[in-house]
């Protein structure tokens, strides 16, 4: 386990069931990821912000062996771990296993058993947001996986989910949360921001752009891209997982939105014009890695809707719709 600064935090090592060799049975088509939606987690640090509070980080040491199995699955003893005496012996497991389909569904299970019983409320467009709240007093948990963040404006109701949590599971409570799905996040009295310096860090030197030289804006002016047969063909593999890549720092980027959903249009059929155009936002990237979202505390949190629904009828009528979170 690394932290926002590559440096190894944890060793971990574990026993993992080849889950592409599993037999077909019961619950084997049923796969489930406790995954929250990258939109909850930015709106939940910004209702932070709003709130004025902090929020935290917890994770689940070996989480798919806190699920429980509601059927019977054997697997073969592992190897260099065979019983001499009986070598046909196989195992009964006793508890979710890395590596099983079943892992992940029986680990959210649990958990959101768990969660019910302690009064949390799930939500209804995420499934992996849950919110507890006792009059004035409110406390937010979002699930990914083995890593839980939540935040309360009261310290106290951090402190009972904190307790709780760790007197359930096996956990370690990593403190404020600053380094999150390749989100860096920084936290302080002003407010917060959202940057992904260190990922992108990672990417060019994955795509062997780290020596690139940096350009002033993400695309040149006037640029009209089109779909075309003169330029050579483009690997594949390699466009679209730029672009997958893009859409992703998109996420605290909102300033290359636009020129990555006009690059976005041509994964099918890549060509070295496009290529081009997408190793410029990497360049205007690289000279913009310290850029990122700030979200100020204790500012108006109105979010403004624009629906054009009714364009044919009214030609110049403009609705808006508010709505006060």
């Amino acid at each position: 386990m690394m932290n926002e600064q590559g440096q190894i935090v944890r060793n971990k090592a574990r026993l993992v069931g080849k889950g592409y060799a599993q037999i077909e049975g019961q619950d084997f088509d049923e796969t489930f990821a406790p995954v929250a939606r990258l939109e909850a987690i930015i709106m939940f640090l910004a209702y932070a912000c709003h709130k004025n509070f902090k929020v935290y980080q917890m994770d689940v040491k070996s989480k798919f062996l806190n699920g429980d199995l509601e059927r019977e699955i054997y697997m073969e003893q592992p190897e260099r771990f065979l019983l001499t005496e009986i070598p046909d012996y196989v195992c009964k497991l006793k508890k979710a296993l890395y590596g099983l389909k079943q892992a992940p569904r029986a680990w959210y299970y649990r958990l959101d058993k768990y969660l019910h019983e302690q009064g949390f409320k799930k939500d209804i467009v995420d499934s992996n947001l849950y919110i507890k709240s006792e009059g004035d007093d409110l406390l937010v948990v979002l699930i990914y996986v083995d890593d839980i963040i939540f935040g309360s404006p009261n310290d106290s109701s951090v402190l009972w989910f904190s307790n709780t949590m760790q007197s359930e599971f096996e956990m370690s409570m990593i403190g404020e949360l600053s380094y999150f799905l390749g989100l860096q996040i920084i936290q302080n009295a002003e407010g917060l921001f959202l940057s992904q310096e260190k990922y992108l860090k990672e990417m060019l030197m994955i795509f062997q752009m780290e020596d690139l030289s940096p350009v002033s804006t993400p695309m040149i002016v006037g640029c009209k891209l089109r779909k075309e047969n003169i330029s050579s063909d483009v690997d594949q593999r390699t466009y679209p997982s730029m672009i997958g890549i893009l859409l992703y720092i998109t996420t605290s980027r909102l300033d290359i939105m636009q020129v990555v959903g006009m690059v976005g249009r041509f994964q099918s059929a890549p060509k070295q014009s496009h290529l081009v155009a997408v190793k410029r936002i990497f360049k205007y990237l690289k000279g913009t890695m310290t850029y990122g979202l700030w979200y100020p505390r204790n500012q108006n949190f109105q979010l403004t809707m624009y629906s054009d629904a009714d364009w044919t009828k009214c030609l110049d009528e403009r609705k808006f719709k508010h709505i006060f979170l």
